[in-house]
């Protein structure tokens, strides 16, 4: 087996991670802190969704987002209520302006490895 072999086998599996976001215009407007909770996506949804393609940014935020549950159904139908909007999605964009939606769905996707530097080429001597 080899160095690298032994390395790998040996690691702990890391839990998926999550990260909290202040949305500061929505924190002025309640007078207190709106924190939005967000994970990362594993490989398989990261690709669906961009199979799907439609409304990337949204889609990955409804699949990256843990608090608030938009898919909880009864948080969710109050939300729906109170904003006019049939479906997660179109909440979404009537609750959050959509510098806020790109901003969050690129922290999800930093979650998941993507927007940032994976890599260090190994130069030899």
């Amino acid at each position: 087996m080899t160095e690298l072999m032994d390395l790998l086998l040996g690691m702990e599996i890391p839990e998926p991670q999550t990260a909290e976001y202040k949305i500061k215009r929505l924190s002025r407007l309640c007078g207190k802190d709106v924190v939005f909770r967000i994970k990362q996506l594993g490989y398989n949804r990261v690709a669906e969704l961009k199979k799907e393609g439609d409304d990337l940014a949204v889609q990955t935020l409804l699949a990256g987002l843990v608090d608030p549950d938009l898919k909880d159904h009864d948080t969710v139908e109050a939300l729906k209520q109170k904003y006019s909007a049939a479906t997660p999605a179109i909440l979404l964009k009537r609750m959050l302006l959509p510098g806020e939606i790109e901003d969050l769905s690129a922290a999800i996707e930093r979650l998941s490895g993507y927007r940032m530097n994976t890599l260090e080429e190994i130069k030899k001597k």
